[in-house]
């Protein structure tokens, strides 16, 4: 596995992989507004527009995960079905935690939806700290939608 800067050829194969994941993790644990606005067409045009943001995970010729950072948050970290489990996840967030760390912050911050039990057990397994419920706002075209969501934190 190699872990690189995203480049424009990977923007298919990530909003693949974030289409994906996000309905896995989301379904069920988001309002169903939001649920409805996150068309296939969302993820290839904000997969599109996030490139240099973008970090993907390699493995053989296949992008298996990729993971988004913004200034001190670490926005996005999805894998693909066929990696998961595989340590590709932990790689991308220890990738994140070093690029936050890099830019001058003390301290990542990401949002997990609050049903999301999967990956809040994964980030308290990687030394992330649940600091607690509130609302994300996550943005849609015309706005912004309210999502309880935990903010779970890792000074560096």
């Amino acid at each position: 596995m190699r872990v690189r800067p995203a480049t424009p050829a990977d923007a298919e194969a990530v909003a693949a992989i974030w289409h994906t994941g996000w309905h896995d993790g989301h379904d069920g644990n988001v309002p169903d507004e939001l649920a409805a606005v996150r068309t296939k067409d969302t993820f290839w045009s904000r997969a599109a527009e996030r490139v240099p943001e973008t970090t993907v995970a390699v493995v053989g010729d296949e992008v298996a995960g990729f993971v988004i950072v913004a200034d001190d948050e670490v926005e996005q970290v999805y894998v693909s079905r066929d990696h998961r489990g595989s340590g590709v996840a932990g790689v991308l967030l220890a990738e994140a935690e070093r690029q936050v760390e890099a830019a001058g912050h003390p301290a990542a911050w990401l949002a997990v939806a609050t049903g999301n039990d999967r990956a809040r057990r994964f980030y308290e397994r990687s030394g992330w700290t649940d600091a607690g419920a509130f609302d994300y706002q996550a943005a849609v075209d015309g706005g912004t939608i309210a999502v309880p969501c935990h903010r779970y934190l890792k000074k560096l």
